[in-house]
């Protein structure tokens, strides 16, 4: 009888406030009465909410004695109690990042950043755009200090996205989130030599700037709240929602090089659905990127010499460079077109009930090339016949002037990615209930052009003369004969990958109290991994030359699905003391279960100043990429040229063989406290400290060789990798092992003054900053016996530069905004600091770093008309680019800087150190193992906005 009243009791109450209900209408402006257009509106404790509109204005359904929570990015956030009104209009003070009103890193009923205990990043559109850069992982970039990205020389398939991080935990660490809802990786697996080797992230740059109303980037581990890759942080993207504005966007741009021109056009714009009930908002961006290109001088000697380059004729290689210096190398930004299309709706199914949805897709297209096969590359040898691709006079070496002079490869790749959620979110007796089901995939296929398989036996009757009479046996060459391989193939489609995932979700939160909250969910999330066949003559033998197919064996599909849940729990213990906690468990089906946890803690020391602190556990499960990925791959290796290396995965016979054990998950434990404030006269900061350490880090290993040569070179050992080597006519081996723990520390600041009054306008100001303490690997390598036995290591001085000093040590912006009547400039500064590295082939005392450098980005906005706006900017403005050089580990180090004999190669000794790791100066600007930022130089870029 009891638990019938109670539920008579619950249904009129749920049925009083339903009828309680009433329309609520306003305006919302800012200090000088200007509309806020998109500001946000929610009913606090609720997911009921909605957006003003272009002039401000704004209606919403709410309960007479609720409370409203107005918020809108650069403002500080407001509540007014309703109390029967039925009008309510809000002026909003600019206000700085600690006040915006965030959804990424609490599970529970949402709060404003001011009163959470993690550190939030609020990055809006028009600071995004207001960078000048062409995507939007580049805009962030120069936004945010402890982001980072790179772009290769070379590029192969990371031409198609290339690796970014955040504090220098590779990408695979940074889960990335769209509207609230994970978003799928992509199928690409770096595996170069640079930053973010081994690892894989989701693509970012395929995201349209003008689709994205505001990031947030969550500054610490999540995974508890949100599953694998959280380790580091969170970046969650924020559509545009609104029906009502829109504009178009026409955008060029070019290097002063002369290159690089670049030429796009968006258009944004909304609708309303059915009266108001709902809204969409969609994005159509189109853009060309022509390629750029910053090749080094090739030293001829160094190409001469048997040590550094190819033992040919340095008469020869002389004649060769003289006509290309560069040695035919295509090094810098590639050839890129790209399609994209973003759409966001939402539609009220009634009062407390809300369907949303988002969906894009993203096509994109790119020509790049591998490193100029010179004519002196390769010699007549018995089993492979001749050069390639041209008709010239057999000998020890062919000569241009007989015809032949080289090729270059190209690589064309070909990136679909989509993503898409639909969901609901309703008010159940007083529980916000968000249930949704998400869907994406990436698929990357590729293209080698003008090149071959020299790696093929060929019948002795596989020649024909320049006229196509026939064929001609190999004991019919002759000095002077002009031959072609027939039926020679020069095009080869090596396949690619795939990736896709499905994932549900379900989040269920109530504010019990005044001062407790609650946050329930779970996640189901099903994973699949296509590796794609190449056709047989991109993989038989040593493959297609420069980017090799992957063969039947080493292709396939896998797939494999978890299951995790979370509980979330706030606690207001007085109105300045918050304690926040939430518990993870996740099983799957490849590796088994984990258990994570985080409790986080804010405490207002005064209304002006709050200090923040948390502590956590974190997991990364292995992609399948990790697990199941086994190839062969072309690589310059420093004094033996181009060789073809092998990637073993964890799950082979070749595995088992080496005794290489299947991969676990990370694990790691995060701490992070700091202090943040809003003071007098509109100045603000937080700065915050962390602390990350990760064991059973997952690496990409080091190349392995053979452990025994003969006079000649050739493989001789005994051991099973010998023979693995030997049968597949591989250099060295590689494979994925959780390999070292490490440890990283650092320091994140932002500095924020506004409004600074100067003349008719106002001055923002803001510094913002990180600064690596500590990066480094903590105890011993986890080498496999038989690797440890043979004096080598997965984990050698190259690896340990790629995890810990090849991105800047301190990283700092400096930015000034500065609005006058209808002008407004912007000037940016960014620091890159110090980075090092230990390249493949480098003498163990010495290593390279790359000298600090800033760089400058002015921008001009011209607000022609209320709609019209010109904007111009110099990216880059004082045209710096990377420099690096050597520096002395120790007395012996400096004693090869400082020597002048010349060796036998013709050079001194550090200048074949660095004709080593350039290979022989292609890569003179910048090493092939990345850099700390672009080295374009400057760029002029100019846009076009259009408000409808």
């Amino acid at each position: 009888m009891k638990l019938t009243n109670l539920l008579l009791l619950t249904l009129i109450f749920s049925v009083t406030s339903l009828f309680s209900q009433s329309e609520v209408k306003g305006t919302v402006k800012d200090g000088d009465g200007i509309p806020l257009a998109g500001a946000n509106i929610v009913v606090k404790g609720s997911t009921n909410g909605t957006t003003t509109d272009f002039d401000g204005n704004y209606t919403i359904e709410a309960p007479s004695d609720g409370t409203l929570v107005f918020s809108y990015i650069g403002f500080e956030t407001k509540e007014k109690k309703i109390g029967g009104q039925t009008t309510i209009n809000v002026t909003l003070s600019e206000g700085n990042q600690l006040d915006e009103f965030v959804v990424v890193g609490s599970r529970t009923a949402p709060r404003s950043n001011v009163d959470s205990a993690l550190p939030v990043d609020v990055i809006g559109a028009k600071d995004l755009t207001s960078t000048g850069q062409a995507s939007f992982d580049k805009a962030l970039q120069y936004k945010i200090p402890s982001f980072n990205t790179v772009q290769t020389p070379v590029n192969d398939a990371t031409s198609l996205l290339d690796p970014y991080e955040i504090r220098n935990m590779g990408p695979s660490r940074t889960l990335i989130l769209i509207n609230g809802k994970r978003k799928n990786l992509s199928a690409l697996l770096y595996t170069q030599t640079s930053p973010g080797r081994g690892e894989t992230g989701a693509d970012i740059s395929a995201i349209p700037q003008d689709a994205i109303k505001r990031v947030e980037i969550l500054r610490d581990g999540a995974s508890a709240q949100y599953g694998s890759d959280a380790i580091a942080g969170v970046m969650n993207i924020i559509l545009k929602d609104s029906p009502t504005e829109g504009s178009a966007t026409i955008r060029t741009g070019i290097t002063t090089e002369g290159d690089g021109e670049m030429f796009g056009v968006s258009v944004n714009n909304g609708s309303t659905i059915n009266e108001d009930k709902g809204f969409i908002n969609y994005t159509i961006d189109l853009s060309k990127l022509n390629q750029s290109n910053r090749p080094g001088t090739v030293s001829a000697l160094g190409e001469a010499d048997g040590d550094l380059g190819f033992g040919a004729d340095l008469g020869f290689v002389q004649e060769f460079l003289d006509r290309k210096p560069d040695a035919g190398n295509i090094n810098g930004s590639p050839e890129t077109a790209a399609a994209k299309f973003e759409m966001n709706m939402g539609y009220d199914l009634s009062e407390n009930t809300k369907l949303y949805a988002n969906a894009a897709y993203v096509y994109k297209k790119v020509n790049s090339f591998a490193n100029y096969r010179t004519p002196y590359w390769r010699t007549l040898d018995e089993d492979n016949g001749f050069p390639y691709l041209a008709d010239f006079f057999p000998g020890d070496n062919p000569t241009t002037e007989n015809g032949y002079d080289g090729y270059v490869p190209t690589f064309e790749g070909l990136l679909s990615d989509y993503n898409g959620t639909i969901g609901f979110k309703t008010i159940k007796n007083d529980w916000n209930i968000d249930a949704s089901f998400t869907t994406g995939g990436n698929s990357q296929t590729y293209t080698v052009n003008n090149t071959h398989n020299g790696n093929v036996v060929y019948s002795p009757s596989t020649w024909i003369d320049a006229n196509g009479n026939g064929t001609v046996d190999d004991g019919e060459i002759t000095e002077g004969s002009q031959l072609y391989r027939e039926n020679s193939q020069q095009s080869f489609r090596p396949g690619g990958t795939k990736f896709s995932h499905n994932v549900g979700n379900i989040d269920i939160s109530r504010l019990l109290s005044d001062k407790v909250s609650i946050g329930v969910g779970a996640e189901f999330r099903a994973e699949t991994f296509e590796v794609i066949v190449g056709e047989l003559a991109s993989y038989d033998g040593g493959g297609a030359d420069s980017f090799a197919g992957s063969s039947p064996e080493n292709s396939g599909k896998f797939n494999r699905y978890n299951f995790g849940g979370y509980l979330s729990l706030d606690y207001d213990v007085t109105d300045a003391f918050l304690l926040s906690g939430t518990i993870r468990t996740e099983n799957y089906s490849d590796f088994g279960n984990t258990f994570v946890y985080k409790f986080s803690s804010r405490l207002k020391l005064t209304d002006q100043l709050t200090a923040r602190a948390s502590i956590s556990s974190g997991f990364r499960a292995p992609t399948l990429h990790q697990i199941y990925t086994q190839k062969a791959q072309y690589s310059f290796v420093p004094g033996q040229g181009i060789q073809v290396g092998g990637l073993v995965n964890n799950v082979s016979t070749q595995a088992k063989l080496l005794g290489i054990p299947q991969l676990d998950a990370e694990t790691s434990n995060n701490f992070t406290v700091g202090f943040g404030g809003k003071l007098a006269n509109n100045f603000s900061f937080t700065v915050d400290y962390y602390n990350i350490a990760v064991k059973d880090r997952i690496v990409l290993g080091s190349e392995i060789g053979g452990t025994a040569f003969d006079t000649d070179g050739n493989n001789i050992g005994t051991t099973a990798l010998d023979d693995i080597l030997r049968d597949n006519n591989l250099s060295d081996v590689s494979f994925f092992s959780n390999a070292i723990d490490t440890k990283t520390s650092g320091l994140d600041v932002v500095l924020s003054k506004k409004n600074i009054e100067i003349g008719n306008g106002n001055l923002d100001l803001n510094l913002s900053g990180n600064y690596t303490i500590q990066n480094e690997r903590d105890g011993a390598v986890k080498d496999i016996a038989l690797v440890a036995e043979s004096g080598q290591s997965v984990v050698n001085a190259t690896q340990e530069a790629l995890f810990f000093t090849s991105r800047p040590e301190t990283k700092w912006i400096l930015g000034a905004n500065y609005e006058i009547n209808k002008f407004g400039f912007s000037f940016n500064n960014t620091y890159f600091g110090k980075t090092t590295f230990k390249q493949q082939g480098l003498d163990e005392n010495l290593r390279t770093e790359f000298t600090p450098k800033i760089v400058s980005d002015l921008g001009i906005n011209f607000n022609a008309t209320e709609k019209l706006t010109i904007a111009f900017n110099i990216n880059n403005l004082f045209n710096i680019l990377p420099e690096w050089s050597f520096k002395a580990e120790n007395a012996a180090g400096q004693a090869i800087i400082d020597d002048t004999t010349i060796t036998s190669s013709g050079q001194t000794a550090i200048k074949n150190q660095s004709d080593l790791i350039t290979f022989n100066q292609r890569y003179s600007q910048m090493t092939y193992d990345g850099y700390h930022f672009s080295q374009l130089g400057t760029m002029l870029n100019l846009s076009i906005n259009y408000r409808f």
